[in-house]
């Protein structure tokens, strides 16, 4: 953000602290990879660094991450090394307690079943259910119609419960509420 104001840098640094786990967190959930994750996390965060001035609406940070985030995420898919590089490291749980075994096998059984789904649709049940966005607020983020949306949520969750079989609403809220 060279050039830019103080009080601008100060407000992007604040808003980068509060959101950056967060959004990180998504990332992971879209692709599967932590290392990927922080990538299209940077990505993100970078585009916003550089459109920071030309937000009027602060209101609409948020909504703006998601969308470069998304156009990253659905980027990087298109890419034929990306495929071939991916490397399923994952960061081990640091939780104690009894269940803490069970709930991890939980959340890995449910991220690799979303990670079989096709990007858009696994970008949609993200945004549908992660972060609990309507139909059209998704539609916004991924720059598609409504329609599109919801086939993709109907055809995405159908091939989630025949890979979880009758476990899909179970792991999914512990997948959601227990995500690293």
């Amino acid at each position: 953000m060279p050039g830019d104001s103080f009080e601008d840098q100060q407000q992007f640094s604040e808003y980068y602290a509060a959101r950056r786990e967060v959004v990180r967190r998504t990332a992971y959930l879209l692709c599967g990879d932590w290392h990927w994750a922080d990538d299209l996390t940077q990505v993100a965060f970078m585009r916003l660094a550089v459109s920071w001035r030309k937000v009027r609406d602060r209101g609409a940070l948020d909504a703006f991450v998601r969308t470069c985030l998304m156009r990253a995420y659905l980027s990087e898919t298109r890419r034929a090394w990306r495929r071939r590089e991916h490397s399923h490291a994952d960061v081990p749980d640091t939780r104690a307690g009894p269940d803490a075994v069970e709930q991890s096998a939980a959340r890995s059984a449910f991220t690799a079943a979303l990670g079989q789904l096709p990007p858009r649709q696994r970008a949609v049940l993200v945004w549908r259910y992660y972060h609990d966005l309507d139909v059209a607020a998704t539609a916004e983020a991924m720059g598609c119609s409504e329609g599109t949306v919801k086939s993709h949520a109907a055809r995405g969750l159908t091939r989630l419960k025949q890979l979880l079989g009758d476990d899909l609403e179970l792991r999914s809220a512990e997948m959601v509420e227990r995500c690293p």
